[in-house]
C-alpha cells in the first residue's frame, strides 16, 4: 500500500506549482520540436534542451540523475526507453523518442514524445499510433479515487488488440518534489496497482512503452542505461504527467504545437 499518503496529495499550492512544471515542459518540448529531423545529431538536441532550461532559470531533471550525463533521453527505433544523446544522426525513416522533465522552483514537470522522422515503415508508425492512443485510452479511464490498474488494463487490451506488447520493467510515477515517488504506475495491471489508488491530489506520469514484436528488453551493459528491445524491432512511447482533481485527470503537460488527442499520424 501507499505510504505516506497525505504527503502525495497536493494542496492547492503544490497543485499550481505542479502546473507552471508542466507548462514549461510542454514549452521546452514544443521549442525543440522543429530541430527534430534528419539530419540533426542527438547530442544537438540535447544542447538545446540544455540551454533553453537553463536560460529560463530551471534545471534539467536527468542531468546528474544517479549518474545521466545528459539533459534529455533520445532513444532511436529499437531503444525503449534512456537512449543517451550523443554523436547518432537521424536519419529518414527514424522514429526517436525524446524524454525531458524539467525542475521549476522544486517541482517536476515530466513528458516524452515520439517523433517520426521522414518516411518510416508501415511497422514504425502503427506502434508509434498505438504508444499514442494507448497514453489517452488509459487517462480517459481515470476517475477520481480509481485503482492505478484501470491504466494498465487500458493500454494492455489496446496495444494486444493490434498486435503489440506492452513493456513491464520501465513503469510510470507519482511525481511532485520528487522525480520518482509513489504511487508506482505500471503499464500492465499486477497486485499492487489492483490495491493504490490515485486520490485527488496525486500527480503521476502515464507513460506507455509499446513493442512491435516481444515484450521482453535489454538493458546496454556498457553504458548501464539505454534500455532495447531484445528482439530488435521498434519501440514507441508517449508520456503524460496527470494530476487527479476531484473531477477527474488533468494532463499538466499539453503542448501547443504537438499531437493533440485523436491525432493520426
Amino acid at each position: 500500500m501507499l505510504q505516506n499518503r497525505k504527503k502525495l496529495l497536493l494542496p492547492k499550492a503544490g497543485r499550481e506549482a505542479m502546473g507552471a512544471a508542466g507548462r514549461f515542459n510542454a514549452k521546452l518540448l514544443d521549442y525543440v520540436r522543429p530541430h527534430v529531423k534528419a539530419g540533426i545529431q542527438t547530442g544537438v538536441i540535447d544542447e538545446l534542451i540544455h540551454k533553453f532550461t537553463i536560460d529560463h532559470g530551471h534545471k534539467p531533471a536527468t542531468l546528474g540523475y544517479q549518474g545521466f550525463t545528459k539533459s534529455c533521453c533520445t532513444s532511436v527505433n529499437e531503444v525503449i526507453c534512456h537512449g543517451i544523446p550523443g554523436d547518432y544522426t537521424l536519419v529518414d525513416g527514424d522514429i526517436v523518442n525524446v524524454d525531458i522533465t524539467s525542475v521549476v522552483n522544486g517541482w517536476f514537470g515530466d513528458q516524452s514524445e515520439t517523433f517520426l522522422i521522414g518516411n518510416v515503415s508501415e511497422e514504425a508508425r502503427a506502434v508509434t499510433q498505438c504508444a499514442f492512443d494507448c497514453l489517452y485510452i488509459a487517462i480517459d479511464a481515470l476517475t477520481p479515487g480509481c485503482k492505478v490498474s484501470v491504466i494498465g488494463e487500458a493500454i494492455v487490451a489496446e496495444a494486444h488488440s493490434r498486435g503489440f506488447t506492452v513493456v513491464r520493467e520501465y513503469v510510470g510515477h507519482g511525481l511532485g518534489r520528487q522525480f520518482h515517488q509513489d504511487p508506482s504506475i505500471p503499464h500492465y495491471p499486477n497486485r499492487q496497482s489492483r490495491q493504490d489508488r490515485l486520490l485527488p491530489g496525486m500527480a503521476f506520469t502515464v507513460e506507455p512503452m509499446i513493442n512491435a514484436g516481444s515484450r521482453f528488453t535489454s538493458l546496454d551493459n556498457n553504458d548501464g542505461w539505454t534500455v532495447r528491445t531484445k528482439d530488435g524491432r521498434y519501440s514507441a512511447q508517449f508520456e503524460h504527467t496527470v494530476l487527479m482533481t476531484e473531477s477527474g485527470p488533468e494532463i499538466l503537460t499539453l503542448t501547443k504545437d504537438g499531437p493533440q488527442k485523436g491525432h493520426t499520424f
